[in-house]
């Protein structure tokens, strides 16, 4: 096991210098809160890596896991914003009054 494995391009971090090897994407994700690992995304990423380092998968596949969570980590201001509306002002007017209700002729 060797989790001194480089990738082929360094994974650009939010915060610090990129990731270069395995235990650089793993001492990032090891620093992250709790919720944020327990995300799905983190969790596959996280099991990518182990499999790199094992030599059971590629470590394409580990770069791969580590930027898509790393992707799913960053949220839109507006996404934010829609997360704290209720569900009936999300709908908007699509859903709202008689009008929706158009007769045929």
């Amino acid at each position: 096991m060797s989790w001194d494995r480089p990738f082929a391009q360094p994974v650009p971090l939010p915060a610090g210098a990129p990731a270069r090897t395995l235990r650089d994407a793993a001492d990032y994700v090891r620093n992250l809160p709790q919720s944020e690992r327990d995300r799905q995304e983190w969790r596959l990423a996280v099991q990518m890596l182990i499999d790199a380092a094992e030599d059971r998968g590629p470590m394409l596949f580990a770069r791969m896991g580590i930027a898509r969570a790393l992707e799913a980590s960053v949220e839109s201001p507006s996404s934010r914003e829609k997360q704290d509306l209720p569900l009936a002002e999300l709908k908007g007017d699509r859903d709202a009054g008689p009008s929706n209700n158009r007769s045929r002729a």
